[in-house]
């Protein structure tokens, strides 16, 4: 019987010098940072006349597992009509893709929208975007992502299409920057709408980089139509550091506020417009901390990869 009690000792020892190897297999073996993913961006496809067949192309090349979601800037060019029966078609377009998508508005959108007689359309087109486009928090698409938009905030209950996301440690938003100078109008009387946003704008931004910095995220990216640095007169990433070319410029209060908040924040910071591009082909241009990609009417694809020293790549569908 005293067998027993010493096979008991010997099997119980064994147990613990496995524990231990596994505990410091444990501790020497790398840790998995978050796995890499995959964003895609429809530019602006309505610059050379658009149309049904351009954006059902588009939504196309961008829409299979690989993608976790898919930002759109613009629904119709500027030759197309402003009526409701066209924003209802395109809606429906968004609305059947299987990916999530997020739709930016473009200036073609609604800034540039009159009636028969030549009066400016803008603020009822923009709002009748606004409630076919963003009726809820969730995005367009047949798999929906959620997300916070700035209309949830009481004293913005209007910028429905202002939206941010988080996913892994980056966070994503939308802001509304339309490309014709951020609809800034010189004749007196004229900008209290362009006035209204850039306040509503103003109070996005700190609230994104608040959560940004309070949650510690790896990345800020944020999409928009217009190109904060298009009425800088230096060039490249170096038009974020001075003033615009006059008093007339729409972007200098947002470009501004986006460089000191860049500036303050640990990670980094990537702008994605669809403006053209500088060169033959959409690359981002970094200096320090702050990224800026133009795509222009391309579909292009960004691989994520968080914790690496090249977080965002962009690509070729």
């Amino acid at each position: 019987m005293r067998g027993a009690p010493l096979a008991a000792l010997l099997c119980a020892a064994l147990l613990a010098v496995r524990a231990d190897a596994g505990a410091a297999q444990a501790r020497t073996a790398p840790v998995k940072g978050p796995a890499p993913y995959q964003f895609a961006i429809i530019g602006h496809r309505f610059t050379d006349g658009g149309g049904d067949a351009q954006l059902e192309q588009a939504i196309a090349a961008s829409d299979d597992g690989a993608v976790a979601f898919v930002v759109a800037t613009g629904i119709k060019g500027e030759r197309e009509p402003c009526s409701d029966e066209l924003y209802t078609q395109r809606r429906d377009l968004f609305a059947q893709a299987r990916r999530p998508m997020i739709v930016a508005p473009a200036a073609s959108d609604w800034s540039g929208c009159t009636n028969g007689a030549g009066s400016q359309l803008a603020v009822d087109r923009l709002n009748r975007m606004r409630e076919l486009f963003y009726p809820d928090a969730d995005s367009l698409g047949k798999r929906k992502l959620p997300l916070t938009r700035l209309s949830a905030t009481s004293q913005f209950r209007s910028y429905a299409e202002n939206a941010h996301w988080v996913m892994g440690s980056v966070l994503y938003a939308t802001m509304n920057l339309p490309s014709d100078n951020n609809h800034y109008r010189p004749e007196a009387g004229r900008n209290s709408e362009f006035e209204d946003r850039a306040v509503a704008n103003r109070f996005w931004l700190k609230r994104l980089f608040g959560i940004a910095n309070r949650k510690k995220l790896d990345a800020v990216v944020l999409f928009t139509e217009g190109d904060m640095k298009a009425h800088s007169d230096k060039p490249g990433l170096l038009a974020m550091l001075g003033p615009g070319e006059s008093r007339q410029d729409g972007y200098a209060a947002a470009r501004h506020q986006v460089l000191t908040m860049a500036q303050k924040f640990a990670g980094k910071v990537l702008l994605i417009d669809t403006a053209a591009p500088a060169g033959p082909a959409p690359a981002i241009a970094w200096r320090a901390n702050l990224g800026h990609v133009s795509v222009g009417s391309e579909v292009l694809r960004m691989r994520v990869a968080p914790g690496s020293e090249k977080m965002f790549l962009l690509q070729k569908p």
